[in-house]
């Protein structure tokens, strides 16, 4: 075989293979350079989402503010590290999780409990709307995590939780109620289960109503 043709041919070989070999898969191609992540609350609101671990809780669409219900859907678009959408990019990879500043909660979720509503469309977009599967609480933000990585592109999102898992051990039973005891008549978000302001009797229905819920 002619030395040049055989030297081109190898050389297509060797760039094919390289191709392949180092190219990341679909799941790797995320970025924090463009990728974004937001919530449908209003500016300056503070909503609190209430959960359960059985997924029979809020939905997003319809957290609470002391002023009543808002709608804090979050909506992450994803994009590569050349800031192109990355379209199809699994649901189960993208999840909610509190922040880990100390003394902001106990919140817990059960397995794949707060994962995306579905995989990313053409546009490297999804949302989370449906309610989680998750028990405990949290005042601090919550953080959008990839592939186990929290998106850095901002520090979190204004959104708090509670549960009448009040102890957050994903189950809703007696070992709650001492805790929802010692809070009322007190402003502890982590019992204000209706989120009015206080923890009284209007939440006691909401706490009876979910004894026995546990992750499925």
């Amino acid at each position: 075989m002619n030395p040049v043709r055989s030297g081109i041919i190898f050389a297509a070989i060797l760039a094919a293979c390289l191709t392949a070999c180092l190219a990341p898969d679909a799941e790797a191609q995320w970025g924090d350079y463009c990728s974004t992540a937001t919530t449908a609350a209003p500016v300056g609101s503070s909503p609190v989402l209430y959960n359960l671990p059985n997924g029979e809780g809020a939905p997003l669409t319809r957290a609470r503010t002391t002023a009543g219900l808002v709608d804090a859907t979050i909506t992450l678009t994803l994009f590569d590290y050349g800031c192109m959408p990355v379209a199809n990019f699994a649901a189960s990879d993208m999840w909610l999780e509190k922040s880990v500043a100390a003394g902001t909660g106990n919140f817990t979720s059960c397995a794949g409990g707060t994962i995306a509503d579905a995989n990313t469309d053409a546009a490297g977009v999804t949302r989370w709307t449906n309610p989680l599967r998750a028990g405990g609480w949290s005042t601090s933000k919550t953080l959008v995590v990839i592939n186990g990585a929290a998106l850095s592109s901002n520090s979190g999102l204004v959104l708090r939780h509670n549960s009448a898992d009040i102890n957050g051990d994903r189950v809703v039973d007696l070992a709650d109620i001492p805790l929802f005891a010692a809070d009322y008549g007190t402003t502890a978000l982590r019992s204000d289960l209706k989120f009015d302001g206080v923890v009284n009797i209007s939440d006691i229905p909401l706490m009876t109503a979910a004894i026995g819920a546990v992750c499925p």
